[in-house]
């Protein structure tokens, strides 16, 4: 063993507070045990990213109770959690109580309803935003929306007369809050009819703010051959093999030409299609808007079904039920090609690998797994849907 001397290698202010309990001898420090601290800090990663989620749950409405079965938990360990994630945003909630008055708003009722929004005494919402240029295409989104008579939220200006508020380093976005909520009961097939005709009414919007707003154009096939096949083959093909991988690669690739593309809303779940008295009330969050192939806005949809963690899962059949009526109800209003339909299958399983891959770059291999079971589960229905 080689031994040095500590004035060669130690800071002075280190070397100092050793002295205090040890001089004029032979110290061993034992390695690092990197293997140790590296599993100590991806489990610390895994509780962080399940309380986050938790309290987006609770958000939304869940009860403690609720989550507490989805997360094989006690019911006060949920409270815990959720009360140590409210903390983290209270700063937050301080600047906000501090700019209201910018808007003419002295009497502060907030309520925080997702991780970067707030409701207002019960009649406004205001959103924080990092990005700039995002904050105003959605902003002219949402005005090009209103004027083709599509429900979204109208901004409320400032006292002189501004649209946002720049402090301290955010921007914040009021807006009228929209009447209604997300779907509690996700299996009702009039609902998801409702749901088609809502995506099928938003994409005929969206064709006029493709005309006056720059947007992202995206494409799912160079995303499924580039930074998504990058993340797999990192991972060593452990969780979806590489075979697997490339037979629905090249199944989109054969057919992506011929997909209609146009704006989409690329987000499309309950908690973004609000409704009220069992009908659409409104439209929110288009930050991840770009111009893509039309049906992922469906298949997005119809996969994220699969992925709510309740207790009462769908069974095939009933899935297969709501894939029916949403597309029924999409058709109601936009036909869709015989390209297109034979398509939906594997788009959707394109969809769950990019959430593997994805949740594979953010090390959380649960939802990794999940999305891949989601994927078998979609290749075992391909023949259902198309019939």
């Amino acid at each position: 063993m080689k031994y040095v001397n500590a004035n060669d290698v130690l800071p002075e202010e280190l070397l100092s507070m050793i002295q205090k309990y040890y001089q004029g001898g032979y110290l061993y420090i034992p390695k690092e045990n990197f293997y140790e601290v590296r599993q100590q800090t991806d489990y610390k990663i895994e509780l962080e990213k399940r309380n986050q989620h938790i309290y987006l749950k609770h958000l939304e409405g869940r009860t403690n109770g609720q989550l507490g079965n989805i997360y094989h938990l006690s019911e006060a360990s949920i409270r815990r959690i959720i009360s140590k994630e409210k903390v983290r945003y209270q700063k937050m909630k301080e600047i906000i109580e501090q700019i209201l008055p910018l808007w003419g708003i002295e009497n502060k009722r907030l309520l925080q309803i997702y991780p970067s929004a707030w409701e207002i005494n019960d009649s406004y919402v205001i959103k924080v935003y990092d990005d700039k240029k995002q904050l105003e295409r959605n902003i002219k989104i949402s005005e090009i929306l209103l004027d083709c008579a599509i429900l979204v939220a109208k901004t409320v200006l400032t006292k002189t007369g501004e649209k946002y508020v720049e402090y301290k380093n955010s921007y914040f976005l009021m807006s009228k809050e929209l009447q209604g909520s997300n779907i509690s009961d996700i299996k009702d097939k009039t609902i998801a009819w409702k749901m088609g005709c809502a995506i099928a009414q938003l994409h005929t919007a969206f064709a006029r703010c493709e005309k006056e707003v720059e947007f992202w154009d995206n494409s799912l096939l160079k995303e499924m051959k580039g930074w998504i096949r990058e993340n797999l083959a990192n991972n060593e093909w452990k969780i979806l093999n590489e075979e697997e991988y490339t037979k629905t690669v090249e199944m989109l690739e054969s057919v992506y030409d011929y997909l209609p593309k146009q704006l989409i809303h690329r987000d499309v779940h309950f908690g973004n299609f609000l409704f009220f008295e069992g009908n659409l009330s409104g439209y929110i969050d288009f930050d991840l808007s770009q111009r893509n192939i039309r049906i992922f806005d469906i298949c997005y949809f119809l996969t994220g079904l699969l992925a709510e963690e309740t207790d009462d899962a769908f069974t095939k059949m009933e899935w297969i039920e709501n894939a029916k009526a949403v597309i029924a109800g999409y058709e109601s209003i936009i036909n869709l090609s015989e390209k297109e339909k034979n398509a939906i299958p594997c788009v959707m399983e394109c969809i769950e690998i990019l959430f593997v891959a994805y949740f594979i770059s953010m090390n959380d291999i649960k939802h990794a797994n999940d999305a891949y079971k989601v994927f078998r589960f979609i290749q075992s229905c391909e023949s259902d849907i198309k019939n």
